[in-house]
């Protein structure tokens, strides 16, 4: 619902929800069930953060935190989303996203070198497989069963792709009308 139609028990009912995530998020970390588990293991914080993102909540709390008309919720929006990287550093997360993209980027750049190498490669070959000069001459046919002025085949000297629009009248300037019997 937009702001505008929502009534007193629906802004009531967001707040809540959203003090209810962000003081789920707040709840600190139990360090004996944290060194029961196995190395790599997902901890709490982890797999809440996993079901938030799997119920769709966090696309609405981007959506909260970036709608202009929705800036009452920003400063709850806020405290949810730096609860969320709570057990992270800057470091790390930086890390993370430069880590596997910067070799990947790299092997997606050779990658595509080696690929244009071998087409500058393939069109070189192409080049010198071909004569440098262009001939122009297209070739003459003969249009047989269509007679020219005399009783002869008409000969036909442009290339067989502009066989379909030939006419009797190719090249010849049309007549022109002078303008008082132009029709208005």
């Amino acid at each position: 619902q937009d702001w505008e139609q929502r009534q007193e028990e629906d802004t009531l009912l967001i707040e809540r929800i959203l003090l209810l995530v962000r003081n789920v998020l707040h709840v600190p970390p139990d360090p004996t069930e944290e060194q029961q588990g196995v190395d790599g293991d997902a901890s709490v914080h982890d797999r809440v953060l996993w079901a938030l993102h799997i119920s769709g909540m966090d696309d609405l709390l981007k959506f909260l935190a970036s709608a202009q008309v929705e800036q009452q919720w920003a400063l709850h929006v806020l405290e949810i989303i730096s609860l969320m990287f709570r057990d992270q550093s800057p470091e790390e997360l930086a890390a993370l996203g430069q880590g596997t993209a910067g070799a990947e980027r790299g092997e997606d750049t050779r990658e595509l070198e080696s690929l244009r190498q071998r087409e500058l490669a393939e069109k070189r070959a192409r080049a010198l497989q071909r004569p440098s000069r262009h001939s122009r001459f297209g070739g003459s046919y003969v249009l047989q069963g269509l007679k020219s002025i005399g009783d002869r085949d008409v000969v036909f000297h442009k290339g067989l792709h502009n066989l379909k629009s030939y006419t009797h009248d190719l090249g010849k300037e049309p007549r022109r009308l002078p303008r008082h019997r132009q029709a208005a």
